[in-house]
């Protein structure tokens, strides 16, 4: 199963494959040119097929849990001074998503969206200590009783060049469900209040819509 967002993609990579795949076989010699120009092409496609990946994930819904939002390693576990929305102090925990990790982003939590906000901007590696505050971004709040506010900024990376986020102020939202997509990108930030007991540690890769982040006081 792929995710809608690739679709035009995969079409036009199946159609490039496929035209230079039938092309090699009448304008490319010797043979082992030809052969070697195909499998580049067919490697191509299942990258780009194997990056649009959306598998199905069967998201135990708790109240008191907040799930990882997408799959990826845990490179950030630190309180940190967030100034766009909160203003003050949050744990942050970023997760990093390498070009073979699914790329969807799911809601952490259930309630409602607070908040929702697209900001242009740079394409530095993910990694790189500004691309939280510089890179291409999108800021989203959601609510609810347990957890309270809780933001995610999905941020893209150096490949990465269109953020999609489905979130929209007063939405109500479903723990798992699919809340958009960083094509060819790359990092997803979290802040939650400060003191939250955490179930994961630096390193630690998860698996967006299944692993626990995090649970209620």
């Amino acid at each position: 199963m792929f995710h809608k967002e690739g679709f035009t993609i995969i079409i036009v990579s199946f159609i490039l494959a496929a035209g230079i795949a039938l092309g090699a076989n009448y304008f490319i010699e010797p043979l082992f040119w030809q052969k070697a120009l195909q499998i580049v092409v067919l490697i191509g496609l299942v990258l780009v097929l194997q990056f649009f990946r959306n598998p199905k994930r069967a998201t135990s819904q708790n109240e008191n849990h907040l799930i990882a939002p997408v799959d990826g390693k845990v490179v950030v576990i630190e309180e940190v001074f967030e100034k766009e929305y909160f203003k003050d102090q949050r744990l942050q925990v970023s997760i990093f998503m390498s070009p073979i990790n699914v790329h969807v982003t799911r809601y952490a939590m259930s309630g409602k969206i607070a908040f929702s906000k697209y900001h242009p901007g740079k394409y530095l590696v993910a990694w790189h200590p500004k691309a939280s505050e510089e890179n291409e971004r999108t800021t989203v709040v959601m609510e609810n009783d347990s957890f309270g506010k809780v933001l995610y900024r999905q941020i893209a990376g150096a490949l990465a060049r269109r953020i999609v986020n489905y979130a929209k102020e007063g939405d109500v939202i479903v723990q798992g469900a699919d809340a958009g997509f960083i094509k060819f990108g790359s990092r997803v930030d979290l802040f939650l209040p400060v003191g939250t007991p955490l179930n994961i540690q630096l390193n630690q890769k998860v698996k967006g819509g299944i692993d626990v982040i995090a649970h209620r006081k």
